[in-house]
């Protein structure tokens, strides 16, 4: 009777232990809102390089200035939408910290936005003011951070085929344009940098709107 009676404990499951180190990958985006997104990034990169061909990329003029926040803006809010993507297809990876980073980029975005729209209205004489000028940081920083994102996505290589490349193409901008700023002035930089808008964040958005397959969007 004792030995009927007698029961083993189920044993736990390691297939479905939380480590902690890993999310399962973020549902709901579509191939059809991967398309959308791709092209708000390439109009925002396609604005911008057009500002600084036209105006230069440290213009001194009061409305040429205000000219290139708005199409900055404009650019930044194309990143967002690229950030979107690489956030809900877990593009850098599934563990916390990969996730984790491009929230950070987020928030260094957000802030480098501020200081684009804070600039382009504010008056002139109040654009000098502490706050915008602490912000002003944010603008190379959030570019930087997206550097890094597209070497994480490139190892990571959740993004398939051209896409799993093309984004570093694109992020690298920060580390190709700022350089060439510091070394020949406006004069060739904009050139640098308006180019390499439309070879990397614009291109990047056209693959995204022609191969959203490449990301693991559901369909």
């Amino acid at each position: 009777m004792s030995d009927i009676l007698t029961t083993t404990p189920a044993r736990a499951r390691t297939d479905a232990a939380d480590t902690g180190r890993t999310t399962a990958p973020r549902k709901g985006i579509t191939q059809r809102q991967v398309r959308r997104l791709g092209l708000v990034l390439s109009f925002g990169a396609i604005a911008w390089a057009g500002s600084m061909v036209a105006v230069g990329s440290n213009p001194t003029a009061d409305w040429a200035q205000r000219f290139g926040d708005i199409t900055g803006l404009m650019f930044q809010i194309g990143v967002f939408a690229l950030l979107t993507v690489q956030l809900r297809t877990s593009a850098t990876g599934l563990s916390r910290k990969a996730r984790a980073m491009v929230r950070v980029e987020y928030v260094l975005l957000f802030l480098a936005s501020v200081w684009s729209l804070l600039h382009a209205v504010l008056p002139a004489g109040q654009k000098d003011m502490g706050l915008v000028m602490a912000l002003d940081g944010f603008w190379p920083l959030s570019m930087l951070g997206m550097f890094v994102i597209g070497v994480k996505l490139a190892f990571a290589g959740r993004w398939k085929g051209v896409l799993r490349f093309w984004p570093l193409v694109a992020e690298s901008w920060a580390v190709v344009t700022v350089p060439s700023f510091l070394l020949v002035g406006d004069s060739l930089s904009r050139w640098v940098g308006s180019v390499h808008l439309l070879i990397g964040y614009a291109t990047l958005g056209i693959l995204l709107a022609r191969r959203p397959e490449l990301t693991g969007a559901a369909e």
